[in-house]
């Protein structure tokens, strides 16, 4: 039963993965001049889909503000993209919530070091959703939201009672076969760059 309704789960993923896109990041550039830069979350309307907004973002375990310049490229994907993983909320306060968007809270590989790694600014959005095999053995803890489709998706909260605030936590479980990491395709190629802590 938990294998087909994670089946049915996965289908509905690869659904809604242009609506996806929009609920990872909505951006825009009008209110980021006239009032600051905001979060993306509160920004609705014709206003969203624009360039100039932020969130906050995991990464290596400690908050950071990211700030995005637009959500998707026209013409060819650039390369190479680093993953901008989509997990249940981590803490009390989720970093994306209602009514714009579902809980859920944001995991990025790395923050910059003055120009001295292999940070990227540019992302491809993933869901990271437990498997069938991490929910029968009862190493992934889901959070099933309902991500606007008929059926909610079984987001990972922890994995082996460890958070996922870092992507070497969400790679591991990954493969280990506990979590499974939905590209969410060309609609969920993003900009984003860490501002501050």
């Amino acid at each position: 039963m938990i294998t087909k309704r994670f089946r049915s789960a996965v289908r509905l993923s690869i659904a809604t993965m242009a609506i996806a896109g929009l609920a990872v990041s909505v951006l825009s550039a009008p209110a980021a001049v006239a009032a600051g830069l905001r979060n993306c979350v509160e920004i609705t309307g014709p206003q969203s889909g624009r360039a100039g907004c932020y969130e906050l973002v995991w990464a290596n375990g400690s908050q950071y503000r990211m700030t995005f310049s637009n959500t998707s490229f026209q013409g060819a994907t650039p390369q190479p993209l680093d993953a901008f993983y989509v997990v249940a909320p981590q803490s009390d306060a989720p970093q994306g919530s209602p009514p714009n968007t579902f809980p859920h809270d944001h995991v990025v590989r790395d923050v910059p070091a003055q120009n001295h790694g292999s940070y990227t600014v540019q992302l491809q959005g993933f869901f990271v959703l437990c498997s069938g095999q991490g929910i029968v053995s009862g190493a992934c803890v889901p959070t099933w939201t309902s991500v606007g489709g008929p059926d909610p998706l079984p987001f990972a909260t922890t994995v082996n009672g460890q958070s996922l605030t870092s992507t070497d936590a969400i790679e591991s479980a990954a493969d280990a076969g506990l979590v499974a990491l939905i590209n969410l395709g060309p609609n969920a190629v993003i900009v984003g760059t860490i501002s501050g802590n």
